[in-house]
Parts: structure tokens; sequence; C-alpha cells
């Protein structure tokens, strides 16, 4: 035999064959799958971690479930499981109980509408005085004492004389009617404001002279009477003119009409305009802390069962409008000084 001589491998060759007959015995054995790359293959391998929004998603409706299946089964349970004859297993919330119990504009029984007072509202006066109760409005000056003039033939007192003036705007009311000047009506309030301011000034202090009390009411919703004395009293005492005391002024009335003829029927504080129209009530001033009563107007019939008890609210009314007409009072004297 002749020798061969050796002959030079293509190292090209050479590597190409090695790098893929790896990849030729894949083929063979994987020839029924299809083909992934790389980075599929890498995913296979590593365990599957879910998107994290997605996972935090899920975490929170979990939480949610869970505190929801937690907090609903021990009720049901305890609601199986409680007796009808406890009282104490079902307590009735008092808060709750008492809304059942709201007037009209929402108060309850005994509690009196907002209040909104200021004195000196006119510096050309020598008194002067605003208030609301609710929605009733009142402004009040006050002229004098000054001398009154002398009558031939007529006997001066010793004591100054009140006079009150009420004009009601025809604006005030929704029936927008204009009353006369002798209206029979406003008569009658002139007459028993002056009575009230006379028992409570003294007016001895101030012989021959006369004062002047002018009113004007702004809108009318109830308890006029009452708002026309407190704007009285709060405008003679920026007058300066010497009181005994306060004389606060406040409405009451039944929840019940007379031909009811319902003796347990509650009484209500401070009546509104629709109130009024409907329900008896009366008008009580008091003087002062001693809670003495100077004014007592009913218009409308009521049991006398129920008299006394629409005194009491009346009176504890009264005495709310004293310490707020004394806190009007220090504050307009705490800016003064």
């Amino acid at each position: 035999m002749y020798p061969v001589a050796p002959t030079k491998m293509n190292l090209h060759e050479v590597h190409h064959s090695t790098v893929y007959l790896p990849v030729e015995k894949q083929e063979e054995t994987t020839t029924n799958q299809p083909t992934q790359s790389p980075n599929e293959q890498a995913r296979k391998e590593l365990p599957h971690q879910p998107h994290p929004e997605t996972a935090l998603k899920k975490s929170k409706s979990k939480i949610h479930l869970r505190i929801s299946t937690s907090t609903a089964s021990p009720r049901r349970n305890e609601t199986s499981n409680l007796d009808p004859n406890t009282t104490d297993a079902m307590s009735l919330d008092t808060s709750t109980y008492s809304l059942a119990l709201l007037r009209v504009d929402g108060r309850r029984w005994n509690e009196l509408r907002r209040l909104n007072g200021q004195i000196r509202t006119q510096h050309a006066s020598d008194g002067s005085s605003y208030l609301e109760m609710g929605h009733t409005k009142v402004m009040c000056v006050v002229t004098g004492p000054h001398e009154a003039p002398r009558k031939g033939g007529a006997t001066q007192s010793g004591h100054a004389q009140v006079s009150v003036n009420i004009v009601i705007a025809g604006f005030s009311s929704v029936d927008r009617r204009k009353r006369a000047r002798n209206d029979k009506r406003t008569q009658e309030l002139e007459a028993t404001i002056s009575n009230a301011l006379t028992a409570s000034l003294h007016t001895h202090l101030f012989p021959h002279s006369t004062i002047h009390v002018s009113l004007h009411v702004l809108s009318q919703d109830g308890s006029l009477l009452a708002a026309l004395i407190n704007a009285s009293t709060l405008a003679l005492v920026d007058a300066g003119i010497p009181m005994t005391d306060y004389i606060a002024a406040c409405t009451s009335g039944s929840t019940s009409t007379y031909a009811a003829e319902d003796d347990s029927a509650d009484p209500l504080l401070d009546l509104n305009l629709q109130e009024e129209q409907e329900l008896p009530f009366l008008t009580v001033a008091t003087l002062g802390a001693s809670d003495k009563v100077v004014v007592v107007v009913c218009e409308s019939r009521v049991q006398v069962s129920r008299l006394e008890g629409l005194l009491a609210v009346g009176v504890s009314g009264c005495r709310q409008v004293r310490q707020f007409m004394d806190q009007v009072v220090k504050e307009k004297g705490s800016e003064m000084i």
C-alpha cells in the first residue's frame, strides 16, 4: 500500500460540525414539538411570578372577603341566639328615638329658635336695638325721656309716661297688606308693651316726662309680641334708662287643640307662625331672675289642666331669652371699653 499523506482539515468545517451536531440531534428528538426561543425556555424553567398589579388586586380582594366573612358571621350567630323577651339585647337609642318628635322646623319641643340681637344700631337716637327670633325681625328706637307738653287743666303725674308706637311693614307678612294706624290689633300690642315696660322702669325718677318707644316690624314668623317686648328691653338698656331688670318674653303652646280634649298633650316652646295658626298658645314675660310674671296673653282656648304646663315651659324659655339678652349687652359693653 502506498502511504497516504496527511491532509489539512479545514478549521471552519470542524467548528461547523462540532457546533451543529447537537442541534441536529435535538431536531431529531423534537421533530413533533414547535421550536421555542431561548427566552421562552428560560421562562419555563423559572417559577411563575404574576404581575405586581394583578397580585395586589387579588390580595386586596382576598383581604376584603376575609374581613366581611369574619364580621358577618358572628352577627348572624348573635342575632339568632337573642332572646326576644330580654330588653337589654336590643336597647333603644334615645338620640334616634327623639327624632320622631321633631317639629316642622326641625326643633324639639323645648328648643328656641335662632336668636340674633344687637344694640346701638341707630347712633342718632338715645337707644336702639335689632332683634331676630327665628324669622321674626324687629327694630326698636328709644328717645327720651323728654319733658311732656303741658296741657291746660290737665293734672301732671309724678311719673314718666311710656309711649309705644308700632309700625308693621306691609312686606313683613305673606299676605302683604298695610295696616292702618288705628288698627285694633296694633293698639292692643302697644298697650300691652307700655304696661309691661312701666312696671320695670323707674319712672318716678323722671316726673312730667315721656319716653318714646318706636317699634318697626320687618318680618313676622310667630312670637311677635315676645319679640317686640325683648327688642324694647334691649333698646331701653342701650338708652341708659334705669330699670329693675330685663323683661324677657317667650311663647309656649300645646301639641293638641282644644277640641281634641287631650289632657296629656305635650307643651311646645317658641312657636312659629304656622304653629300659632294651628295650635293654642300664650305669651309669657318675666322680670329678671326672679321669674316674676309681668305679662300673660292668651288669645286661644286652652284647657285649665294644660295651663300650668304652658306657663312652666314659657317661664323656662324666658330664662334662656334673658341669658341671651344679657350676653348681647355685655358684648357691646366690652367693645366700648
